[in-house]
C-alpha cells in the first residue's frame, strides 16, 4: 500500500482549471467516476510526488510498487485516496539524464504546448534549440519558441529571422519578460483547460515569465552575470502553477545539458528538409562526403542548406541513435534478469510442492 498524506487545502479546483481534457476523462470507467478520485502531480520531490485533487493536495510517497511520474501526469485514486492508477498520457517530454549511466528522465507530461525560451544575449544558440524543437516534435506538442531579453538586443528582429529560417510554420516571439504588455503576445497559447511549459537554459529568464504570467513572484528570479551575459539557475525543481484565466504552466529548472534519447521521430520531423534530400540522393546510403548525385551537397553549394544545419542535424541523430541503442541493451537486460529470476521463483515452489 502506498501511505499518503492529506492536507486540505483553502481553494478547491475544478478538474478543468487542473488541465482536466476529454482525452483523460475518455480512459475513466463509470464505476472510477463514481468512487475514485482524479489527480495531478504538481511537483515531484526526492522521495514523494505531489498531488493535487479538487479540494485536496496529497502526498504520495515514491516505491517501487508506484510506476515512474512526473510533473503534469494524470493519476486515478481509490475512495481511500491510495494510488490506483496512471491514466495514459496525451505527451511526454523526456531527456537522457545528466551523469554518465544512459537513463531516459522524465521532464514534463500532458502539456499542449512548449515554449522555448532563449534569450537574445550570448546565450542565443540556433543549434539549441533545433534540439529542443526535435524534443518538442517527438513528444508531439506544440513548439513555440520565445526570445527574452529583446529590449537589451538591438538587432533582435535579425534574431528572430534566423529562428523563423528553422521552419516557416514556427511561432517565434521576441519578448521582454518583466513587461506584462510584451508578455502578453504569449497569452493566445494560454488557455482555458491547456497546459503550457516553459524549457530553456539557466538564466534565460523562464522565472520572469512564470511571474509576469502568473502576476505574482511565484518564481525567485535573479540578475544576470554581466561578465558572460550568463543568467543564475534560479527555478530548483519542476511545478505546476494554476492560472486566472484557466490554463495551466509547468516551469522547469534550467537544463545545462539535454541529450537526446528515442527521438528518431522528432528528428525527421524538426529536420524534414534534410530527410527530403537524402531521399533525392543517388545513393540509399550516401553518407554526403564526395559521392556523385549526393543532394545534399547540391544544397550546400547552391546555399538552400547551411553547414552549420547539416552539422547539428548529423549530430543529433548520432547522438539519438547511440543513447537509444544504450537504453534498449539496459531494458533487454533488465528483461532477461526480471525472467530469470521469475524462473527461479516457479521453480522453488514446485520443488518445496514435492516435498
Amino acid at each position: 500500500m502506498n501511505t499518503s498524506n492529506s492536507n486540505e487545502n483553502s481553494i478547491t479546483y475544478a478538474l478543468t482549471e487542473l488541465g482536466w481534457q476529454a482525452y483523460f476523462q475518455q480512459q475513466l470507467s463509470l464505476d472510477e467516476l463514481e468512487q475514485s478520485f482524479c489527480g495531478r502531480v504538481i511537483a515531484h520531490h526526492r522521495n514523494a510526488y505531489i498531488v493535487q485533487l479538487e479540494n485536496t493536495q496529497i502526498s504520495l510517497v515514491i516505491s517501487s510498487s508506484l510506476p515512474a511520474m512526473t510533473v503534469g501526469d494524470w493519476l486515478i485514486l481509490d475512495s481511500n485516496k491510495q494510488f490506483n492508477r496512471l491514466l495514459q498520457r496525451k505527451s511526454l517530454v523526456s531527456r537522457r539524464a545528466a551523469g554518465t549511466k544512459v537513463v531516459e528522465q522524465y521532464i514534463a507530461a500532458n502539456i499542449d504546448t512548449m515554449f522555448i525560451v532563449c534569450s537574445l544575449n550570448q546565450d542565443f544558440n540556433l543549434n539549441r534549440i533545433e534540439r529542443y524543437l526535435a524534443i518538442a516534435n517527438e513528444a508531439q506538442v506544440e513548439p513555440v519558441v520565445v526570445l527574452t531579453k529583446k529590449d537589451l538586443c538591438e538587432n533582435w528582429q535579425a534574431h528572430v529571422s534566423q529562428v523563423q529560417a528553422l521552419d516557416p510554420f514556427l511561432a517565434v516571439e521576441a519578448v521582454c519578460a518583466l513587461e506584462k504588455s510584451s508578455v502578453e503576445s504569449l497569452s493566445s497559447w494560454c488557455t482555458s483547460g491547456k497546459t503550457v511549459s516553459f524549457l530553456g537554459s539557466s538564466g534565460v529568464g523562464k522565472s520572469s515569465l512564470v511571474n509576469t504570467l502568473l502576476g505574482v513572484s511565484e518564481q525567485v528570479t535573479s540578475h544576470i552575470r554581466e561578465d558572460d551575459s550568463k543568467g543564475r539557475h534560479t527555478t530548483t525543481s519542476r511545478s505546476l502553477h494554476f492560472m486566472v484565466n484557466g490554463s495551466v504552466l509547468l516551469d522547469t529548472p534550467g537544463m545545462r545539458e539535454i541529450q537526446l534519447v528515442e527521438c528518431h521521430d522528432g528528428l525527421n520531423k524538426t529536420f524534414a528538409d534534410i530527410e527530403l534530400l537524402e531521399i533525392s540522393c543517388r545513393f540509399s546510403d550516401c553518407q554526403h562526403q564526395n559521392e556523385p548525385g549526393c543532394a545534399i551537397l547540391q544544397a550546400l553549394d547552391n546555399g538552400s542548406l547551411e553547414q552549420r544545419r547539416l552539422d547539428n542535424f548529423l549530430k543529433l541523430r548520432e547522438e539519438q541513435a547511440r543513447n537509444a541503442a544504450s537504453l534498449k541493451e539496459k531494458r533487454d537486460k533488465s528483461k532477461a534478469l526480471s525472467k530469470m529470476y521469475r524462473s527461479v521463483s516457479i521453480d522453488a515452489r514446485q520443488m518445496k510442492k514435492g516435498y
